[in-house]
């Protein structure tokens, strides 16, 4: 992912959690907020409680990739933050993508 596609500042995260949407699944929390730019910016949150760091490492690897892979068919102009579950440590990268790709389409920023 390039950098002008991510979320670092602590600020951007604040205002997310304000502002933004949030939609769940058993093993993720999606947040999404319109950011009046012509481009998605990402971000991801993984908390200690999955485990150590190479798992936290792992578990960001593949959501980053599952984004990447989903990128070209999501709605411009959105601020979205993916926060990692404890379930989320066990399933396969397969069925994390349907799983982004399900709650993407339900928060309507999935172009099918």
């Amino acid at each position: 992912m390039q950098a002008r596609y991510r979320l670092r500042d602590r600020r951007d995260f604040d205002q997310m959690r304000q502002q933004g949407r949030s939609f769940a699944r058993p093993t993720l929390v999606l947040s999404i907020r319109p950011n009046g730019l012509g481009h998605n910016r990402y971000g991801v949150v993984v908390g200690k409680r999955l485990g150590t760091a190479v798992i936290r490492n792992r578990v960001r690897r593949r959501l980053r990739e599952a984004m990447r892979q989903l990128h070209p068919q999501l709605l411009p102009g959105y601020d979205i933050v993916v926060i990692a579950r404890p379930a989320l440590v066990d399933i396969c990268f397969e069925d994390l993508r349907d799983t982004l790709q399900a709650v993407l389409c339900q928060a309507k920023l999935k172009v099918e």
